[in-house]
């Protein structure tokens, strides 16, 4: 890691933060349920072809996060994610933002903000981002067994799930339950912010602001 840092970053302090995407969509995410001994329970599928895309990332030390609700998963959108996660890195730090080798992390065309550098995983290795396991805490909860009747439901749902996610993992009784995944990974560093983009009509992305307060 020491070695993907630039020499402009000597003496300042360095945060570690993961990132990853999650698509949701019509086709939707089947899950387990709970169900009598010996039978097959009956769930909805959706056979139609419209998603949005979840763009997430978290700094487990410092109990910070950022998601994202886009429509795209490419350059143009990855440069959102990563200009938001850059205004979220502590003021006069610098952070190494871990991502898999998908080829909009690697783009040439992609604008890396100063206060970023990227450090790709070693292929077929999700088990070594934590943001896996809230994705599959939100599908397993939220996003699966779900038929939704256009884009804007879409969205609004992956938005719900975010905040229940964040109520989730702060609410005292449940402080064991907040901990997901096979790893362990706590859910709480979720969200700091979140941002809502849906594709207008002109094809031009409209943005609303979301500010959850983690204290």
């Amino acid at each position: 890691m020491k070695a993907a840092l630039p020499e402009r970053v000597a003496g300042k302090p360095v945060e570690i933060w993961f990132q990853d995407e999650a698509r949701v969509g019509q086709q939707g995410t089947l899950t387990r349920r709970w169900a009598p001994r010996g039978t097959r329970p009956r769930g909805p599928r959706d056979r139609r072809y419209l998603w949005a895309y979840l763009f997430g990332a978290v700094c487990p030390a410092r109990a910070a996060g950022v998601g994202l609700v886009l429509p795209y998963a490419d350059t143009k959108a990855m440069r959102l994610h990563l200009a938001e996660i850059g205004r979220h890195v502590t003021p006069g730090a610098h952070a190494v933002l871990v991502l898999d080798g998908a080829g909009w992390h690697g783009a040439a065309a992609l604008e890396v903000p100063d206060n970023l550098t990227l450090l790709a995983l070693p292929p077929y290795s999700p088990e070594l981002n934590p943001v896996e396991n809230v994705w599959q805490c939100l599908r397993q909860n939220h996003l699966s067994l779900r038929v939704w009747d256009d884009y804007r439901a879409i969205v609004d749902t992956c938005c719900e799930a975010l905040e229940c996610a964040h109520a989730h993992a702060r609410a005292p009784r449940l402080h064991h339950a907040a901990r997901l995944g096979r790893n362990g990974q706590n859910l709480r560093p979720l969200v700091l912010a979140h941002i809502t983009a849906c594709l207008s009509s002109d094809g031009i992305f409209s943005q609303t602001i979301i500010q959850l307060n983690m204290h």
